[in-house]
């Protein structure tokens, strides 16, 4: 499986592109700002398209390039219920600072949009995926897990949106957080998973559940629990 991914815009948002070997259809996640020129770059020089667009969470900075990218290849946007909104009001899920910058701007959601579920699987591009419900940085918050085959063998990821990074997990303080909520979802969906399942975070780079449970200070004391 091709795994591949950039940061985008000034808020340097992690767009991850994933692809069955030699194939010709993909599944791009989290298309933020400035994100859509290098990935259709990227897309044509290996003669793909998108068959879907997986949004980890509503906020602005995750999907401000989702209806460019729906548009050009006919693909639908997938995002959870809660953070819908954003998609044509990115105003009400962030702070004031943010709300002056994007003022004169109008956003559209993609023409079609199909709502997630806690607990949802299905098939995109030939590849199999999981969701899971994370409430805490946005109430609309989900991670999406698939498994990529590798010459050592299968490998379990897990695309964590701002949920959990490595180092840290995500901030709270903006409408529709709750710290305590974020924690608990950390929990439930994410410390449950094997030690070796890789994360593929929102910002910054990889880890693994096993390095943020040993090492993430914001974990202290939390156990997963089903």
């Amino acid at each position: 499986m091709l795994v591949t991914g950039f940061p985008a815009g000034m808020f340097q948002t992690n767009c991850y592109i994933l692809a069955q070997d030699d194939a010709c259809e993909c599944v791009v996640i989290d298309p933020g700002q400035d994100a859509a020129e290098p990935l259709f770059e990227f897309l044509d020089s290996k003669d793909m398209s998108v068959t879907a667009v997986l949004l980890t969470h509503g906020h602005l900075d995750h999907m401000w390039s989702a209806r460019e990218v729906c548009e050009r290849y006919a693909a639908p946007a997938y995002i959870h219920p809660d953070d819908r909104y954003m998609l044509t009001d990115p105003a009400r899920g962030i702070g004031p600072t943010m709300k002056d910058f994007i003022k004169d701007m109008s956003f559209v959601e993609p023409d079609e949009v199909i709502e997630l579920s806690d607990g949802d699987s299905f098939e995109l591009a030939g590849m199999s995926f999981a969701v899971d419900h994370t409430p805490g940085h946005t109430q609309g918050s989900v991670v999406f897990r698939t498994r990529a085959g590798t010459a050592e063998g299968p490998v379990d990821l897990a695309f964590t949106g701002d949920t959990l990074f490595q180092g840290s997990i995500g901030r709270s303080d903006l409408p529709g957080g709750n710290h305590e909520q974020l924690l608990d979802s950390v929990a439930r969906k994410l410390l449950i998973l094997d030690d070796a399942t890789v994360i593929l975070p929102g910002h910054g780079d990889n880890s693994s559940i096993g390095a943020e449970r040993s090492s993430n200070p914001f974990l202290v004391g939390l156990s997963g629990q089903k």
